[in-house]
């Protein structure tokens, strides 16, 4: 199925009720067991408050609790309509441009954007990669501004990616290219019985438990870049390059500390290719705590 357009979205949710009344069926629904009588119940909406009260003892639960729209003074509307821009763009989306389409400060533009951020890696999670005859492809990159100098990886961020072949990838900001810092994320993402792809790094040799896995090794300081026997990090190197471009493009710069947050948006996108049509239902229906 194709993406919600502009056009579905906001016949869907025309206003704040819309999308209040949509998080109250997607959390709870009619019928739901009232925490305090514990009887089914047919739940009225309250018009003083953004809540829904119980027929039996007039118990209330409030939808936006235990959700990144909790505590919120934003409109619930804009709220849903920022989650379809990060949905809906290959790119990312910046502060600045949830400023300019929301009409909002930017300071609000960027604790929404960080909120939805954290959201949609809450929801992709971190499920093992890879398994007995699966072939995950390993890498890392570094991410940061133009740098000169023999210390110029020290002033940039190094990001780890792990990609199942056709499959899902995961990526993890380490803190450097090191055999403490890399393997304790494979042995841990990675399903026992893969055969893991690997360029020559010296952290790789001799790390990777041969009782776990097999490993494969390219060797791009001599010009191989898929081995004689299919063994080929490309296809999470093609990821980094569209990673790399984007962040460039649209943030022009982020922040170490926030590094993680922003690639693990992409993340999700990219986990979600063949699907895009479910990432607005999924990221509007999925919340952590569930809370009445």
């Amino acid at each position: 199925m194709k993406q919600t357009n502009v056009r579905q979205f906001f016949q869907q949710f025309p206003n704040d009720e819309a999308c209040l009344a949509h998080l109250f069926n997607v959390r709870f629904g009619q019928g739901h067991e009232c925490p305090k009588c514990k009887r089914e119940a047919k739940w009225y909406r309250l018009q003083s408050e953004q809540a829904f009260s119980c027929q039996w003892c007039g118990h209330h639960i409030h939808p936006m609790v235990g959700s990144i729209f909790e505590k919120s003074r934003t409109p619930l509307q804009l709220w849903f309509y920022a989650i379809f821009l990060f949905t809906t763009s290959k790119h990312g989306v910046s502060a600045k441009e949830l400023q300019r389409q929301l009409g909002v400060t930017y300071k609000t533009a960027w604790r929404m954007a960080k909120l939805i951020r954290e959201h949609m890696a809450e929801v992709d999670g971190d499920a093992p990669l890879g398994g007995s005859g699966e072939v995950v492809e390993v890498d890392e990159t570094f991410v940061g501004g133009k740098t000169t100098g023999r210390d110029w990886r020290e002033r940039k961020t190094v990001v780890m990616g792990m990609m199942e072949r056709d499959g899902d990838v995961m990526l993890k900001v380490v803190p450097d290219q090191t055999r403490g810092s890399l393997m304790p994320q494979i042995v841990n993402n990675v399903a026992d019985g893969t055969e893991i792809h690997t360029d020559e790094l010296s952290a790789y040799n001799k790390a990777i438990p041969v009782d776990r896995y097999t490993h494969k090794r390219v060797n791009h300081s001599q010009d191989e870049y898929v081995g004689p026997n299919g063994e080929t990090t490309n296809s999470i190197e093609n990821f980094f390059g569209h990673l790399k471009r984007s962040l460039k493009g649209t943030h022009n710069n982020v922040s170490p500390k926030y590094l993680e947050a922003y690639v693990k948006e992409f993340e999700y996108r990219f986990n979600r290719r063949t699907t895009p049509d479910v990432m607005l239902g999924e990221l509007l229906s999925r919340f952590p705590d569930l809370g009445a």
